[in-house]
């Protein structure tokens, strides 16, 4: 399990942009499973949408993707903290079956299907009590500062 600290030291994202707040399972070169936390506090809420909060689909996806971009880190044996950064290189296959709003914890499973030449590829879904909200084929592209 990974709590927020070592989250931070995985992942160079920062408030307001960090959507991973704890890793529960990680199973290098395979899966992982973590949770955001939705608040009303968070500032997209403002605009989207005045007095009907939905998180925003964008959102949803950057969330699984700084997940599977943790199990990229775990699996090739880095973090950000070495120069590393994973930058989100594509989205198929997207599809949202309910909207996520405060108060929702929201569960995202990410597994690692191929990394070739530093292109990784994930299969994800975001559940919410159980529910799916999301599917989503994630690539992310490994780079070096």
């Amino acid at each position: 399990m990974m709590k927020i600290d070592e989250i931070m030291e995985f992942l160079p994202h920062r408030y307001p942009f960090l959507l991973v707040d704890r890793i529960v399972e990680v199973e290098k070169g395979k899966s992982i499973v973590g949770y955001k936390n939705v608040t009303i506090n968070e500032p997209h809420f403002n605009g989207h949408f005045p007095g009907k909060p939905i998180m925003p689909g964008v959102l949803i996806i950057e969330a699984m993707a700084q997940v599977s971009g943790i199990l990229g880190y775990v699996t090739a044996g880095r973090s950000a903290a070495d120069g590393s950064i994973h930058l989100l290189a594509g989205s198929n296959k997207a599809r949202f079956k309910r909207p996520v709003i405060p108060g929702d914890q929201l569960r995202m499973e990410s597994t690692l299907v191929s990394n070739k030449h530093g292109i990784w590829k994930f299969d994800c879904r975001a559940l919410v009590d159980g529910e799916v909200v999301c599917l989503a084929e994630i690539m992310s592209a490994e780079r070096s500062a």
